[in-house]
Parts: C-alpha cells; sequence; structure tokens
C-alpha cells in the first residue's frame, strides 16, 4: 500500500498507563484488556443500532453511502483540525494538485467551527485576484449555507468547469456585514516559486506553497537564473519569502532547506511508537555558496514553510524575519483506502514534527529573529474591510493537538500588494545592504550544523 506523507494547512496518556500495567499480575492485565475489548464491541453494537435505526425510521429515506461517509468524518474530525476522510474523487484531485495542476478557486481551505476559513490565496490565483484573505470564514457557496458540509464538500462545490462563475459570501473579521464576491473558477497552475532582483545584487525568491512535486527544481533554477543574471561574484544574499504559505509535501520541505544546507538534520518526525521515529537529514547541497540568508515569515506560513524556518534557524543559517508562524506541526500521512485508492483515502495526523534542536513549534509557531509586524494602510483596512490580526494560529483551532501551557495564538498574514510598501521586505534588504544594523543579523552557523 502505498502512503505520502504530507503537511497541509487545512491519546497522549498511553505511555503512562502502560508503565503502570507492566507491573501488575498477568491475570489482572487478561482481565482488563477483555473488559476494554467487551466496551469496544459494545459501541461497535451501539454505532450498528443507531445506523439501522436511522435506515429504518428516518422521516426520508437516507443514502447509506453518505450515511457511512458522514460517520467517518464525525470520526476523524473529533481527532484534530487536519485529519479527514478523502472520497474517490477527492483523493484524485488531490493527487493532480501535487502533480501542480488542477481546476478551482486557488485557495487553501480549512473547517473551523462548522465554516470554512481561508488559510491563505495562492498568489496569482481567480480567489487573490477577487479579495479574498487569509481568515476570511466562507458561509455560503452560491446560495446554499456551508454550515452543515464537511470541507471536502463544501471544496467539491467550489471546484467545476474552467469559466464558470460562484458567488462566495464570506464573513470578515471588523466587518458587521457579510461580503459577496463573484469568482471566475480557472485551471490553477501552481507555479510555487517565483523569483526577481532586489537592487542590483539581492535575490529575492517567494515560495507560495509547497504542494508541488517541483517545488524544489523550481527553487533550483530560480537561483541559477538569479545568479546568472546578478553574477555569481555579485550576489549579496538571498531573501526567502515563505509568508503566507500554507504548506505542502514533507519532502520538498526537507529538499528545500538543503538547498541552503551542506550537512546536518532538517526535521525529525515522531509517531504514537518508538520505531516510528525518522530522522531526515540534508540530502543536497548549499546552492547559494554560503551567501547570507534572510527568511520571512507571518501568521500565514504554516507547516512545510515552517520546517524551513525552524532548519534554517536552528542551524544559524538564516535570520528569521517577520511576525509570528501559524503554528503547525503535525505530519498528516494519506492512506489510500482499498486496491489503488478505489475507496478513496484517508488524511490522518500519524505524527509530530521536531526542528533540528528537538523543539516542537505546534500551537506556537516559529518566533522570527527580527519581530517587525506588518502595518496594513489605513485606506486599505477601509477599502478591504479588513484588520491585520485576521490568522489567529493554529492555537487557535477546535481540537487541536496540545503542546504545553504556552501556546501562542498566531499573528498577522498580511503581505502588501505593492513590494514598495512592503516594510518586512524592505528592512530585509537594508539588513543586508548594510544600511541598518542588528544584533540578530547576519546569522551564522553554529558548530553543531556543521558536525552533523
Amino acid at each position: 500500500m502505498m502512503r505520502r506523507t504530507s503537511l497541509f494547512l487545512f491519546g497522549v496518556a498511553a505511555g503512562a498507563l502502560v508503565a503502570v500495567a507492566a507491573v501488575q499480575p498477568r491475570a489482572f492485565l487478561g482481565t482488563t484488556a477483555e473488559a476494554a475489548s467487551s466496551d469496544f464491541y459494545q459501541k461497535l453494537n451501539l454505532f450498528g443500532e443507531v445506523f439501522e435505526r436511522v435506515r429504518a425510521d428516518y422521516v426520508e429515506k437516507p443514502d447509506d453511502g453518505k450515511l457511512i461517509e458522514a460517520a467517518i468524518n464525525g470520526m476523524l474530525s473529533s481527532l484534530d483540525p487536519h485529519s479527514s476522510y478523502m472520497d474517490v474523487k477527492n483523493h484524485r484531485d488531490m493527487q493532480v494538485q501535487t502533480r501542480g495542476e488542477f481546476g478551482g478557486l486557488g485557495i487553501e481551505v480549512i473547517m473551523e467551527d462548522g465554516l470554512v476559513k481561508v488559510i491563505s490565496p495562492m498568489e496569482g490565483t481567480p480567489a487573490a485576484r477577487a479579495g479574498i484573505m487569509a481568515g476570511d470564514l466562507i458561509v455560503k457557496l452560491d446560495n446554499d449555507q456551508v454550515q452543515g458540509l464537511t470541507l471536502n464538500e463544501a471544496v467539491d462545490k467550489m471546484r467545476g468547469a474552467v469559466g464558470t462563475p460562484i458567488t462566495l459570501t464570506i464573513a470578515r473579521k471588523g466587518i458587521d456585514k457579510p461580503i459577496e464576491l463573484k469568482v471566475v473558477r480557472d485551471t490553477i497552475k501552481i507555479q510555487t516559486v517565483r523569483s526577481r532582483v532586489e537592487q542590483d545584487d539581492i535575490a529575492y525568491i517567494r515560495i507560495n506553497s509547497f504542494t508541488n512535486e517541483q517545488t524544489y527544481e523550481e527553487l533550483k533554477k530560480a537561483i541559477e537564473d538569479l545568479t546568472a543574471k546578478i553574477g555569481a561574484d555579485k550576489v549579496r544574499g538571498y531573501v526567502i519569502d515563505l509568508r503566507n504559505n500554507p504548506g505542502g509535501l514533507l519532502d520538498q520541505a526537507v529538499d528545500v532547506s538543503s538547498a541552503f544546507l551542506n550537512r546536518g538534520e532538517v526535521v525529525t518526525t515522531r509517531g504514537r511508537n518508538p520505531d516510528e521515529t525518522q530522522r531526515y537529514n540534508a540530502r543536497r547541497s548549499d546552492l547559494t555558496k554560503g551567501k547570507p540568508v534572510i527568511v520571512l515569515v507571518n501568521g500565514g506560513s504554516a507547516s512545510a514553510s515552517e520546517i524551513v524556518a525552524g532548519a534554517l534557524q536552528d542551524h544559524k543559517r538564516a535570520t528569521v524575519l517577520g511576525s509570528r508562524s501559524f503554528g503547525k506541526a503535525s505530519v498528516q500521512t494519506i492512506i489510500p483506502l482499498g486496491p489503488n485508492g478505489v475507496n478513496g483515502a484517508l488524511r490522518l495526523t500519524t505524527a509530530r514534527y521536531y526542528t533540528p534542536s528537538g523543539r516542537s513549534i505546534q500551537a506556537k509557531g516559529i518566533e522570527p529573529d527580527i519581530v517587525l509586524v506588518q502595518d496594513m494602510p489605513d485606506e486599505l483596512k477601509i477599502k478591504l474591510g479588513a484588520n491585520i490580526d485576521s490568522t489567529r494560529g493554529e492555537a487557535s483551532l477546535k481540537g487541536h493537538l496540545k503542546n504545553g501551557d504556552d501556546e501562542q495564538t498566531g499573528s498577522p498574514a498580511y503581505v502588501p500588494p505593492d513590494p514598495k510598501d512592503d516594510t518586512q521586505l524592505k528592512l530585509a534588504v537594508e539588513l543586508m545592504k548594510g544600511t541598518v544594523k542588528n544584533a540578530a543579523y547576519p546569522a551564522t552557523p553554529n558548530k553543531t550544523s556543521q558536525a552533523n
């Protein structure tokens, strides 16, 4: 059975229980196991009884398949915000998406309190052009209420034939009345990497997401193109923009991190059992030849983008600048159900991930080395009807995996459309140029990163 480990922005007491049970007499263990087994089958019988009662007595004849899918989704949604069931169509759509092209609006979404929450609109897509923002809650699709739909059902309604319109009714923080936005569906070709030259000798590279299997190759090409334009001996440094990057594939996060490291650990994943721990090391070579690197993050930087920021920060290979990231440090495994996925697939949270220093940023996020909150101009606030606190982070999601008492609620996720108004990017450029000084810049590799 093929499994794909992915990171998308969409029972801890067991160890103690085993430790106690291990010192008890064998008879006690057997009795406990039998009682637990009996209770388990009683619950299964209860489910069967309820299912049959609904089939027999509901006011209208229900669809058996939909009942089962709803029960599965209910079970998974009770675990955490990122576990879900994908039917055959959605599973195939996801496979198409990872290849870099799919049909739709171009937004990363998650279900929150029965509504669809926008994590981030993808740059250059119909959703971004229509003015959809991170933090928006979609309450209606055309005239249909989102309340009562599963996330997969809502996503399915947003997809359709290229060129057909859909009206989204959204609730936006700071606005009393719902906002209606008409969006025309289009083929979404995910160009995950965009680049340009800043002030003659600084290479600026924006990575929009890690959902495309070609993200590393696109990054490699961008570095090669910028080096050719500027000149290898004239490149002052690299600004890697991960703001509003909602995440994607684990292997792409590892490869992108490896593009700036010669050696050392990138990330470790730990499942429920000790033998499920996996360590991912840098497996490429530093494509930038040791040039200075600044990584930009904000409240919309989640999951795979946090792996990259955390790895480069821990190795002191890059200075992280911006505001606190989203704080999603869990791994979802895509598990096809049935031969070749004929029954769809399970997206199941199977592990937590840890940065090279061993820290978990789950529900806490990456704290930048240089904190600078991007300010939204007053006229833009009035025009868009939003404020900069639209992203609350993983810690605000119902049912999120807990991580101690010092959880953080995220930070703003605003990036100005005009680079001239981008204070975070401006500071990054000024730091590299040496026109301003900060104790956190430049980052220098520590001994640990070189020895691993």
